[in-house]
């Protein structure tokens, strides 16, 4: 069936473009939303550790700071730069800083920014709806339109790592405008995955469960001009809650490496959390298991499925001439 034939082709990964895989790190130019803390501070450190100059993005300036110092007491080459990514002007004035700052264009673009709220869906504004998907699908996609096109022009291979969530794969009590906002980055991702290899372009994806990090205060984040009328709980208890949580989680710096790991290996997805397998798996089960409550002709089926295939192959050939 087509569906099943594009999973394959992304659990692939880039197989069109392996000769290109990324493999030696020194030099290049490596940008890192949500670069001052958490994850992304991770990624810094694993992929500065390994000679990359490295652009620390975030929307703090005094966390920008504190990073950039601890970068460089490690002897790693670090730019920081403050921005809000759901701004594309601005995105592309980042990269013309990024550009002189670090002498070349990125080859390396870590997606990694991400905000959370919990509360009940039936009361959230389009206040919380516009900053989640504002910073999670938004400001992905504002860095991927802005660097790509230098990223291909420059032609010295690259790779895109963006990191979506296990809550991607299945919708959320409490945490639903973020689920959704990491579904749309699964989806866009694997879609990249199937035409950036060929160009030289390597794609993976990280789908993180419980990471140490800041993210129970990403609330503090939010901006003024979208402050009002919110919906998520911000009681201190919750919050406290939420900290003790991610505490436990899986050090930042370990889930690079894992990152890195996938780079060289030219792998796309980046599923370093065994806890979460069974979940998904019945999760997917009980999708599969549907198609067992329909009674539908065979014969119709299979046709349709033949148009589809000859659809998409007519198209192939119209995108190649």
């Amino acid at each position: 069936m087509p569906f099943r034939v594009r999973l394959v082709r992304v659990a692939q990964s880039s197989a069109a473009g392996k000769e290109r895989t990324v493999q030696d790190f020194a030099g290049r130019v490596a940008v890192i939303t949500g670069g001052a803390s958490g994850v992304g501070f991770g990624q810094a450190q694993v992929f500065g550790d390994l000679g990359c100059k490295v652009a620390i993005v975030d929307v703090r300036q005094e966390a920008l700071e504190t990073a950039a110092e601890t970068l460089r007491s490690r002897g790693i080459t670090v730019h920081p730069v403050r921005l809000d990514i759901r701004d594309r002007e601005a995105w592309e004035r980042a990269a013309d800083d990024i550009e002189d700052g670090l002498g070349a264009p990125a080859s390396l673009l870590f997606n990694t920014a991400g905000v959370n709220g919990f509360g009940p869906l039936e009361k959230a504004t389009y206040a919380d709806f516009d900053w989640i998907l504002g910073v999670n699908f938004g400001g992905m996609v504002n860095g991927i339109q802005t660097l790509l096109p230098r990223m291909l022009a420059h032609g010295a291979g690259g790779h895109i790592v963006s990191v979506a969530s296990m809550a991607g794969f299945q919708g959320s009590p409490s945490a639903a405008i973020y689920a959704a906002s990491k579904a749309a980055v699964i989806n866009l991702m694997e879609s990249y995955a199937l035409t950036l290899p060929a160009q030289g372009i390597g794609v993976s994806l990280l789908c993180p469960a419980s990471v140490r990090s800041d993210i129970a205060h990403t609330l503090d984040r939010r901006p003024a001009e979208l402050a009002s009328g919110s919906s998520f709980i911000a009681d201190e208890r919750f919050v406290e809650l939420q900290r003790r949580l991610y505490a436990g989680g899986m050090d930042p710096v370990e889930l690079a490496q894992h990152v890195r790991d996938a780079i060289v290996a030219d792998r796309f997805w980046v599923l370093p959390f065994p806890e979460t397998r069974e979940g998904l798996r019945a999760h997917f089960d009980s999708i599969l298991a549907a198609y067992d409550d329909c009674v539908t002709d065979p014969d119709a089926a299979a046709e349709r499925a033949r148009a589809f295939d000859e659809y998409r192959a007519q198209s192939a050939r119209l995108r190649e001439s």
